[in-house]
């Protein structure tokens, strides 16, 4: 299993990981970010729902972090080359996760597609597909 220290010194490393709050999760030996609701999250208080902006750096984060684990200690942050984002479902007013999977990493460039989810895992509010630059030694 992944050291949780690891994760932890990744999310310091993103900014934005403060601002919205996100913790690690795993559930089993899957790595999963929680972005924990907060009422600043909110985009149309009318609805209520989740901004999009929260979840997309909801997914983004979940997508580098777990690049991170999976790379050489010493290595910049990833960084993101093109991405695209499905949302699916409204975001509702409470906690949300995301998972990432990396699907093919080079040397280079990582395809990683993430899922974000409130209530059930199988019906996502948001799916995106990134790619990646992988760092190169600081």
């Amino acid at each position: 299993m992944v050291g949780h220290d690891k994760i932890a010194k990744a999310l310091l490393r993103i900014p934005y990981a403060q601002s919205l709050g996100v913790k690690p999760l795993f559930i089993g030996e899957e790595f999963t970010l929680i972005m924990p609701y907060v009422d600043s999250n909110i985009g149309n208080p009318t609805l209520p729902a989740l901004h999009g902006g929260a979840i997309s750096g909801l997914m983004e984060m979940a997508a580098i972090v777990q690049l991170m684990i999976e790379q050489e200690e010493g290595q910049g942050l990833p960084k993101p080359i093109g991405i695209n984002v499905d949302y699916l479902r409204k975001g509702n007013p409470k906690d949300t996760y995301a998972r990432a999977v990396i699907f093919k990493q080079g040397s280079r460039v990582a395809n990683v597609r993430v899922q974000a989810w409130q209530d059930d895992y199988d019906k996502p509010i948001a799916a995106m597909h990134g790619h990646y630059l992988m760092a190169k030694k600081d």
